[in-house]
């Protein structure tokens, strides 16, 4: 099953961090998908084993969807310095992303990269 564009961006996002790597070509996906210039908060959550063990939202809908994600996927892994998602867990966890439209919530979930 193919990832959505949204969910494959916080993927990335995390794996720009484990792999120290710039990976994400923002120009190339605004340019693809217009819809990520939107100013679109968002949640993204970090599912352990069917638990939620990461999350962050951001408060911020002046920046625009693309750069919501990349900041909440990464905040959501990496900030809390006491229980960062390791590689190890990035492989099994699912993302969920959470939009914050005008028109009300949406949301999405994927799975393991390694089930």
């Amino acid at each position: 099953m193919a990832r959505s564009v949204l969910l494959q961006l916080a993927r990335d996002s995390i794996e720009e961090v484990i792999q120290a790597e710039n990976k994400i070509d923002s120009k190339a996906l605004l340019l693809e998908h217009p819809l990520l210039n939107e100013k679109i908060e968002v949640t993204v959550q970090v599912y352990i084993k069917g638990e939620c063990k990461h999350s962050f939202s951001t408060n911020n809908s002046l920046d625009s969807l693309l750069k919501n994600i990349i900041i909440a996927a990464k905040k959501a892994a990496f900030s809390d310095k006491e229980n960062c998602l390791s590689t190890a867990q990035y492989l099994h966890c699912e993302l969920a992303l959470t939009l914050k439209t005008p028109d009300g919530e949406m949301s999405e979930r994927d799975s393991a990269l390694i089930i």
